[in-house]
């Protein structure tokens, strides 16, 4: 049965090669920033510094507990190669009550855990 919720979500975010994308989704879950993070590459067009580019990226979906976004934002822009990375937060409406506690329990912060 699915739940309404909104303290979930999904995290968007793009980085330059594979190499990163993978040690971004890695510290994200080592540290329960993240329960999961997927990663595919795509291609984006966008505009830099007046310059309408073209370049293959790595797309993350990161599913988290949106209570620790702050957290999340702050590690990704410490590690990540962009001066200006993708990070778009977007909430779960609804979802498995069963994922979502697993959600939960793998973004659990190590101090929240341990109280």
């Amino acid at each position: 049965m699915s739940e309404p919720t909104s303290q979930y979500g999904v995290v968007l975010v793009t980085a330059a090669t594979e190499l990163e994308a993978r040690a971004i989704a890695q510290t994200l879950v080592q540290e329960n920033l993240a329960a999961c993070v997927n990663f595919y590459p795509v291609q984006s067009i966008y505009t830099w510094q007046g310059k309408t580019l073209q370049d293959p990226e790595w797309q993350l979906v990161i599913k988290t507990d949106l209570q620790r976004f702050t957290e999340l934002e702050t590690k990704i822009q410490s590690i990540h190669s962009y001066d200006v990375p993708e990070i778009i937060a977007l909430p779960i409406q609804a979802g498995s009550s069963a994922y979502l506690a697993w959600i939960a329990t793998q973004t659990t912060s190590p101090s929240t855990s341990q109280s």
